[in-house]
């Protein structure tokens, strides 16, 4: 049985489908990742560009390379500038952006990489209060949460 994950833009022009295992699962923490996701992380699946299938609006996707990176790039929807799959540079492998997914993956993350360079800001989100939805208050300065 070949499993199918299916993925999207925020807009919902661009689709997609992976088919087949989903090889790895993980966070990147380099300056590149954080500039593009506007995160603490990138969370990062990799498949074999095969298992990839554009659905529609792949003419929407747009590609960015800086031109000194070894690996990275970006894709994104030229309309609402959302994160999508990109081919390394390698042509190796598909980089799909976790968040861009619309149903759980059946994969969680192994680990994160480079992690010595996360951002001077970074804080687990462990150590932090989690809430289920908007809180009606803001946290207490005093408290864990500060503000």
């Amino acid at each position: 049985m070949t499993t199918v994950t299916r993925g999207s833009c925020l807009c919902g022009e661009v689709t997609y489908e992976l088919r087949g295992h989903i090889g790895l699962f993980q966070y990147c923490h380099c300056s590149r990742c954080r500039k593009f996701t506007g995160s603490a992380h990138a969370s990062n699946l990799f498949v074999q560009p095969e298992q990839l299938v554009w659905l529609s609006g792949e003419s929407l996707v747009r590609r960015f390379e800086p031109q000194t990176s070894k690996h990275f790039a970006t894709a994104f929807c030229q309309q609402c500038g959302s994160s999508l799959p990109w081919l390394s540079k390698s042509g190796k492998a598909m980089v799909v952006p976790a968040g861009s997914l619309d149903a759980d993956p059946g994969i969680r993350p192994l680990q994160s990489i480079h992690f010595a360079s996360r951002a001077p800001w970074y804080v687990s989100p462990d150590a932090l209060p989690a809430y289920d939805r908007l809180p009606t208050k803001k946290p207490d300065a005093k408290s864990k949460g500060k503000v």
